[in-house]
């Protein structure tokens, strides 16, 4: 990679295990401004950390980066100019591959941190966190 190389990727970078990361998401906006924005900034205040086990973070982390090697593929399906429903096939695996990692990660918080807040008598609160994200989640 040259240096106008790296100049040109408009990818985030990737951190080392040692390094140490504030929790926040980039949200990139037609490939040039990149917008940083706190994690939990969309309305919703945990009050619990999201504790996974080691085999589930695993499986997450997985999938997720199989969803985004087939998003690349698809960047580069556009790029050499495939055809438009072949595109549009692929597009569609991805949503349902982003579906069931929703529903993997629903499937955790309401065994998980619903339980744990029922527990510590939190139950509202995380009821109502839940419906909220599920309000932006949901068309």
């Amino acid at each position: 990679m040259t240096p106008s190389d790296s100049l040109n990727n408009h990818s985030t970078p990737v951190s080392q295990p040692w390094e140490k990361q504030d929790h926040s998401h980039i949200d990139e906006i037609d490939d040039e401004v990149q917008m940083p924005y706190p994690a939990h900034s969309l309305g919703l205040a945990h009050s619990h950390l999201h504790v996974h086990s080691e085999e589930s973070l695993r499986r997450l982390v997985n999938r997720l980066s199989r969803i985004e090697g087939h998003i690349r593929g698809i960047k580069s399906m556009v790029q050499e100019s495939k055809a438009c429903p072949d595109i549009l096939i692929q597009i569609a695996a991805v949503r349902g591959a982003l579906d069931r990692v929703a529903r993997m990660i629903l499937d955790e918080h309401l065994t998980e941190c619903v339980v744990r807040a029922a527990k510590q008598g939190n139950i509202e609160d995380e009821i109502q966190q839940l419906k909220s994200a599920l309000d932006r989640f949901l068309p």
